[in-house]
């Protein structure tokens, strides 16, 4: 379903800060929905004063907790399942699953809190640190914190460029770009320290240590 910035404002003079909530939090559950452009446009339509911005916030923060542990929840319960079922549709194999479960070990706290700030990690995040059986009260804490800094600094910042949209535009298309580029870097690492892994298994196999038998 595709939203102008016309709709989204329609929906926001008839539904209010409900809208915010249920976009972000659509979003969040994992469902490509633009959430974070509901609040950038939620923060600029309180802008000009049809909107409360505390409230605009609040909604969007409450939207990205609540959809984010929905999501983390589906994905603990039955992510597992559904990543063996259709996870070869976008080339998920158990081996990429190993991979995911060593760094959400390692870095989930991280993973979740920044993953708010990127697209693709905004709706994914939960549902890894679900699937890959991350502490629920630290998944908690970090999204939560995660949430109302995002919703903070989308909303303030919408709130006070909303009357120079092509200049908040391309703040917001920076930011957007910087947060894909730093997951791709992150990504590429982890992918070739999982390769050296490999590799070093391989090695060790080929090589049993025969000290003992010495």
């Amino acid at each position: 379903m595709h939203f102008t910035a016309a709709s989204l404002q329609q929906i926001l003079g008839t539904w209010g800060y409900v809208a915010v909530f249920i976009f972000v939090a659509i979003e969040s559950t994992g469902i490509p929905f633009p959430g974070e452009t509901m609040l950038i446009t939620a923060a600029a339509y309180a802008g000009t004063g049809h909107l409360q911005i505390p409230f605009v916030i609040g909604a969007a923060a409450m939207g990205a907790v609540m959809g984010d542990n929905l999501g983390y929840l589906i994905g603990r319960t039955g992510g597992r399942s559904i990543v063996e079922r259709y996870g070869h549709h976008v080339r998920l194999d158990a081996d990429k699953l190993e991979v995911a479960e060593n760094f959400f070990s390692r870095h989930g706290d991280k993973t979740v809190f920044f993953g708010r700030f990127v697209a693709v990690l905004r709706a994914w995040a939960a549902f890894l640190a679900g699937l890959n059986r991350m502490h629920w009260m630290k998944f908690y804490a970090f999204n939560a914190a995660g949430g109302i800094v995002w919703s903070l600094f989308f909303g303030i910042l919408a709130f006070y460029l909303g009357k120079n949209l092509p200049l908040l535009e391309k703040i917001v298309r920076a930011i957007g770009i910087g947060g894909v580029a730093l997951a791709v870097v992150v990504i590429a690492g982890i992918f070739v320290w999982h390769l050296k892994r490999q590799a070093h298994r391989r090695e060790e196999a080929g090589h049993p240590d025969t000290s003992k038998s010495a």
